[in-house]
């Protein structure tokens, strides 16, 4: 059994002193007194990804068996291990974590694993929580966002027990592992059960798909641009946008792979869509390619005709279709007034976009000083950064206060490194406001 101190520090997820004790000579596959499961199992039932990542880099083992100890479904292909109740447990990325390298599975156990995901894939979780639990109350239900992610999930809980519904997205993740290839048209269906583009279930299929980069895959996507349902054409923006964005995975033969420029597949569309969230995505994807093959003036066309978009995610996306200016040249007076206006705009998210721009352009901007100080006490906590940053680049005084309301900084970290820099810069230009050391 493991040490009262690794224990507490597992139960209370404090994965500072689990490292702490793990780099001290604890047990990475100790188990809790409790119930004799081991530790792992422990933090793969609260989904504690950052707990179960020390465990498993002091070498916790994903597949050692829970000794028949309660709370596994050993009547299921895989047996009962950390592994196997991370598949259950219905989050891609705790599975993934757990996975060990494919030579420590055969082809049994690959087989075992795979038939586990497409049984949960398939399973209702209310069912399945009442027959694992034998509880006969109400079901709680509710959101679970992972930040770190980007992602959400909805949480099923009963009896103690806890499932999140990213079970396709499980067996995504397993088959992509396993060398699997899942035709285009099954991910998009999988993605259409949770159709949401923050759920795991339907970033597991864009990330995938934006990692084979081949003609097939391309093909497929851009022959859904003019799909009748939306969600058909959301899909297809975002597999294009990731595309061109590039996503590490397994590496393709050379011969496989394609880079398509983004204007080339995103202008026409940009024209055409009407709806915002996808229209919002296109944009996205055409802002990825700028200036490619000498289309920067359309795109930048293309992002000036919807500044006035009725709905903020268009908007928040226009700046960054904006072709930015060398030093010493003058900002158009057309695009100068767009950038000011958007950095008014009444989404706080648009206002922190068209920041970040003004506060990154080099060229003449009559009155930019000014718009950046009114974005001195901004809600959003990055636009008073960018702001800050911007003064800062353009010799303005106003940037040491802004500067200092802002402390702590985090010097690694963005965008506070970029102020922390520019900072510098100021003060050494202008050492009589440096401070003591």
């Amino acid at each position: 059994m493991g040490s009262a101190e690794l224990v507490a520090a597992v139960r209370r997820r404090d994965s500072d002193a689990v490292r702490e004790l793990l780099d001290g000579g604890e047990d990475p596959n100790a188990r809790d007194p409790a119930d004799g499961v081991p530790l792992l199992c422990v933090a793969v039932a609260a989904y504690d990804e950052p707990v179960a990542e020390e465990l498993i880099r002091a070498g916790a083992d994903p597949l050692r068996s829970t000794g028949g100890a309660p709370g596994g479904d050993p009547g299921l292909p895989g047996g009962d291990s950390a592994l196997t109740r991370a598949v259950d447990g219905g989050c891609s990325w705790m599975a993934a974590r757990l996975l060990p390298e494919l030579v420590r599975l055969d082809a049994d156990a690959r087989a075992g694993l795979l038939a586990r995901a497409r049984y949960w894939a398939g399973a209702d979780l209310e069912t399945e929580l009442r027959r694992r639990t034998g509880a006969a109350g109400p079901v709680e239900r509710g959101t679970v966002r992972v930040d770190s992610w980007s992602s959400r999930h909805e949480r099923h809980s009963l009896g103690g027990q806890t499932l999140w519904d990213g079970h396709l997205g499980v067996l995504t993740v397993l088959e992509e592992r396993f060398r699997i290839r899942t035709s285009f048209d099954e991910l998009l269906a999988r993605a259409l059960t949770r159709p949401d583009r923050d759920h795991n279930v339907w970033s597991d299929s864009v990330v995938l798909l934006a990692t084979r980069r081949d003609e097939e895959t391309w093909a497929a996507a851009e022959a859904l641009s003019g799909h009748p349902d939306r969600l058909c054409r959301l899909f297809a923006a975002d597999v294009l946008r990731c595309l061109v964005i590039g996503f590490a995975g397994p590496v393709p033969s050379p011969a496989a792979v394609v880079d398509k420029p983004a204007p080339e597949v995103y202008l026409p569309w940009a024209l055409e869509e009407r709806d915002p969230e996808v229209l919002a995505l296109v944009l996205s994807g055409l802002s990825e390619e700028g200036d490619s093959d000498g289309n920067g003036e359309i795109v930048e066309s293309v992002g000036l005709a919807y500044a006035g978009h009725p709905d903020p995610r268009v908007r928040l996306e226009v700046p960054d279709t904006l072709r930015p200016e060398a030093a010493g040249v003058r900002v158009p007076r057309e695009k100068l007034d767009v950038l000011y206006a958007l950095a008014r705009d009444p989404d706080s998210r648009v206002r922190e976009r068209a920041a970040h721009r003004l506060a990154h352009c080099s060229a003449e901007a009559p009155g930019v000083t000014e718009v950046l100080a009114a974005l001195l006490d901004d809600e959003l906590r990055d636009t008073r950064v960018h702001a800050a940053y911007g003064l800062a680049r353009r010799d303005d005084p106003r940037c040491v206060a802004a500067e200092r309301a802002l402390r702590p900084l985090d010097v690694d970290g963005w965008p506070d490194s970029a102020l922390v820099r520019a900072m510098w810069r100021y003060e050494e230009n202008h050492p009589e406001v440096s401070e003591p050391e």
